[in-house]
């Protein structure tokens, strides 16, 4: 291979080989200190040039930070791959600089970068067998935690090729790390020295104070500790700038390897009298950090410490004691501390005071709302575009994000579900979910949840009172797929019938039956096919002929079904949708069937809870939102994720229907239980489905609540089954009276606006002529054209009381839902016959024929034309009208001679 084309690696490791490491290392170290010194030999002269052609400049990366969700001044919970509190240089002791540059790099300030002496030394004993050596300087080993914390940073799953296998995200951080820290070979001697090329020019563009800082605020401490102020108060409970000599010893050995030297786990006691600090029988002592331990047994010899002082001063932490000694032996060596300061420390135990670094949202005081909020965090692109930014936002990126949750609301919900719905069930998947917002901004002020939360599978699957499902959310956020929502879906029919300018005050005819076919534009008509099919209302109850007002104050469905059969079901979809339903799993709601009507899709708490609050809001959908602020580690505000208020229904549908959903609250509403009656005017809406998840939603002007009790995962009825005396089916209404009454008390609530007159209009409805029907059809022809039905007094006709003689209003038109009266035949009804012009022998023969047995001259005029026997003119009751056949028939006739 032409030597223009040998790698970097290879041409080094041709230079070992042909003039010996400890030269080349000499040169190059001399050569990136001073440059200016003259170098001879083609093989030195080729390893400067390579040094001089690796990169020079590394900029050092922002450091990753725990990311904080805040609610109000209360920490909700942190996230982090690095437990890291950065400080300035003077919110660290002096003695930690002390105690790290004695221990690590002595010559520190004097140096260029790169430590000479200390750099060949470890080249020359690693080289030539011995002990394996660091030697690296402050700044080398910023520049390698630098390059580490990049592969963390960077580190993404790998797909396969023709060439290279797949990695996971893991695989691919450790192969990357070991890369960067990686010491055998030429490919190591090949990184030393590029770590050296970083380590000089970094000292060109930062101080030394800046590099010394910027490696104690990036250094690991053990575990995910990460950084001197974290480390502090992880181990001691103090922050740096409160550290002591002792402490301080510990930190800076544990930097060495920070997991063997961790005082966080204890390896026990030494007290037994197994552990190295005794001497073994020969007199030697163990192989744990010999010279270190030595340094105590001359202390005790010397008189200078007891045997029991020895033991004490290390007991549970016999490696670590080890470091600490060292570090201290380094620092007395060095003038950093009196002789008197080293024995104090030596013989003072080792005493963490470990504080909590627990992460995540199990150890948040609201799990639930956590979790949505971080299920947030980790799909919207305001955090990133990628999936792996979105989590560096979680874990890395050290933001404040201000969330919206409201502690009181939150407290107050969270204890009425503690207090109302057990954490679990016997033999059902049981679960409860309560969840407010603010009706005007869409904020998401509590979710309560009857689980615990993990997200250990192996703890949820053990014992069913665990789950880290948020109920209140959806697939996306939160892992649901929504709970049949019921008859709170029939909120959309309600809209949709409003906005196609029918009145709250018209009456349907809401009898149990079978559902008619409903027009649907945007999937098909559905089609009733055989007849037969009937959606039954709750309790049994039969139904009866009503407005909308009453059949939403009772929660019947079939009222509903009526409404939703002079509705297209593609527009109440829509509805739907505009009001910011979907259902759970994020697909559209199409109303295909009748049951749609009623609630027989999955939709989420949140998402019904923001439907609501549109209507309490005047008309105005507010995305439910979780975040109100986010700002990055040196306080600049991001963006935030983009929650928008815009306008749905207009001011007068939105009162409109608020006032049918007050009816639901009033007393002898279904919700009446729910209704705090704490003065704020609430409006709302009860769902059942099937027994198997009951719901209860109410809402104030400014916040609404909803809540729902059910099965999250089986179809087990709620109904017959007690808990603290209490009807499963029945706690939405204690959990939901108590979580409005704390927003109520909070946030208050105003007047809601009163509907428009034209929505409560008595309405004019075609009116059938059903004279002659049979009084059945007659009923339920007006009853299905909307008008209600009494029966009145026979009146005459030739038929018997199975038919229609009359009506009253007759045919034509009147206001819908009126009453029309229906009146049965009698049987003794007829029709006077018209007998004018016939003589009067044969008008009697005809009314006799008639049934009309009592005939009489009423009047009688002389004409000589006339018949001798007289000719009718008239009758009364006139001929072709009805009369009962015991009425008297008078003939008004003219003849020759009238009788006198």
């Amino acid at each position: 291979m032409p030597e223009n084309k040998r790698t970097a690696s290879g041409a080094l490791g041709g230079i070992v080989g042909l003039v010996g490491l400890s030269a080349v290392a000499g040169l190059l170290v001399t050569a990136a200190v001073t440059p200016a010194i003259a170098v001879s030999g083609a093989a030195a002269s080729s390893a400067i040039t390579i040094f001089d052609k690796m990169p020079s400049y590394l900029q050092p990366d922002e450091l990753m930070q725990p990311t904080t969700l805040m609610a109000g001044d209360q920490v909700l919970a942190k996230f982090f791959d690095q437990n890291r509190s950065p400080v300035t240089f003077d919110q660290v002791n002096p003695v930690m600089y002390d105690a790290i540059l004695s221990s690590e790099d002595p010559r520190y300030y004097q140096h260029g970068g790169v430590d000479l002496i200390g750099t060949t030394r470890a080249l020359l004993s690693n080289a030539s067998g011995g002990e394996t050596q660091g030697g690296s300087s402050i700044s080398q080993q910023y520049v390698k935690n630098v390059l580490v914390q990049r592969c963390e940073r960077d580190a993404k799953a790998v797909e396969a090729t023709d060439t290279t296998p797949a990695m996971t995200r893991d695989e691919a951080l450790q192969k990357c790390a070991l890369e960067a820290i990686q010491s055998d070979g030429a490919a190591g001697y090949q990184r030393k020295l590029q770590e050296m090329r970083y380590a000089v020019q970094l000292e060109k563009e930062y101080t030394k104070d800046q590099i010394l800082l910027g490696y104690l605020n990036i250094a690991n401490f053990g575990g995910v500790t990460y950084g001197i102020d974290a480390a502090a108060k992880r181990y001691f409970n103090v922050p740096a700038s409160q550290l002591n000599v002792g402490q301080a010893a510990v930190l800076a050995g544990m930097v060495q390897n920070p997991n063997r030297f961790r005082i966080d786990i204890p390896e026990g006691s030494i007290n037994d009298g197994t552990t190295a600090w005794n001497k073994a029988p020969d007199g030697s002592i163990d192989d744990v950090d010999q010279g270190t331990i030595q340094a105590l047994y001359t202390l005790r010899d010397n008189g200078e410490i007891t045997q029991e002082q020895l033991v004490n001063a290390a007991d549970g932490y016999s490696e670590t004691k080890g470091r600490q000694l060292y570090v201290l032996s380094r620092m007395e060596a060095d003038g950093k501390i009196t002789h008197e300061q080293y024995v104090q420390f030596a013989i003072e135990p080792i005493t963490p005071q470990i504080t909590s670094t627990d992460q995540g949202c199990v150890v948040s005081a609201a799990p639930y709302f956590c979790q949505y909020v971080v299920a947030t965090i980790l799909n919207d692109p305001a955090f990133g575009t990628e999936t792996d930014d979105r989590v560096r936002a979680l874990r890395q990126d050290g933001l404040t994000i201000q969330t919206t949750l409201d502690w009181r609301v939150q407290d107050a919900a969270q204890q009425a579900m503690n207090d109302n719905a057990p954490a679990m069930y016997a033999n059902m998947d049981f679960g409860s979910t309560a969840v407010s917002l603010e009706a005007g901004t869409g904020r998401v002020l509590a979710i309560a949840q009857n689980t615990k939360f993990t997200q250990d599978p192996a703890q949820a699957e053990a014992d069913p009172s665990y789950n880290s499902i948020v109920f209140a959310g959806d697939s996306t956020y939160g892992g649901s797929d929504g709970f049949n929502a019921g008859s709170t879906f029939k909120l959309f029919t309600l809209v949709d019938w409003v906005e196609k300018g029918h009145s709250l005050n018209e009456n349907l005819n809401g009898r149990l039956g079978p559902v008619p076919n409903m027009t649907n534009s945007c999937t098909g008509d559905w089609i009733n096919f055989n007849k037969k099919d009937i959606i039954q209302n709750f309790g049994n109850n039969q139904g009866y002929v009503g407005t909308p007002l009453r059949f939403t104050r009772d929660s019947l469905n079939t009222g509903y079904l009526a409404m939703a059969s002079e509705l297209d079901l593609c527009d109440i979809a829509k509805t739907a949708k505009k009001l910011g339903v979907t259902r759970g799993n994020g697909t559209d709601i199409d109303m295909a069937v009748a049951n749609n009507v009623i609630g027989n899709d999955p939709v989420s708490p949140l998402a019904m809870a923001g439907a609501y609050a549109t209507v309490a809001n005047g008309g105005t959908h507010c995305q439910p939102k979780v975040i109100d602020k986010v700002t990055d580690s040196d306080g600049a505000e991001r963006k935030a994720p983009v929650r928008e208020c815009s306008p749905a229904l207009t001011s007068d549908v939105a009162a409109s229907v608020g006032y049918a959903l007050q009816g639901v609250m009033a007393s002898g509403g279904t919700g009446s239980s729910a209704n705090p009656y704490d003065g704020t005017p609430v409006l709302g809406k009860t769902g059942t489905h099937e027994g198997w998840n009951t719901w209860m939603i109410e809402s104030s002007t400014k916040v609404t609540t909803a809540v729902w009790v059910g099965n999250w995962r089986g179809i087990e009825t709620l109904f017959g089954k007690y808990w603290n005396g209490q009807q499963l089916s029945d706690m939405r209404y204690s959990i939901a009276r108590a979580a409005q009454s704390a927003a109520d008390e909070f946030y208050g609530g105003d007047r809601f606006p009163d509907p428009p007159s034209n929505a409560l209009r008595t309405q004019q409805r075609d009116l059938p002529n059903v004279v002659g029907q049979s009084i059945d059809s007659a009923r339920s022809t007006l009853e299905n054209a909307g008008f209600r039905v009494s029966v009145g007094d026979p009146v005459d006709a030739d038929f018997g009381n199975d038919r229609v003689a009359a009506q009253n209003p007759g045919g034509g038109s009147a206001p819908a839902g009126s009453v029309i009266t229906l009146s049965p035949g009698n049987g003794q009804g007829g029709t006077v016959p018209d007998v004018a012009g016939q003589p009067v022998s044969s008008a009697r023969a005809a009314m006799l024929s008639a049934g009309y047995g009592t005939v009489s001259i009423g009047s009688c005029s002389k004409d000589e034309k006339a018949p001798a026997e007289g000719q009718v003119v008239s009758t009364n009751p006139a001929g072709g009208s009805s009369a009962n056949k015991s009425t008297n028939i008078a003939l008004t006739i003219v003849a020759k001679d009238c009788p006198s």
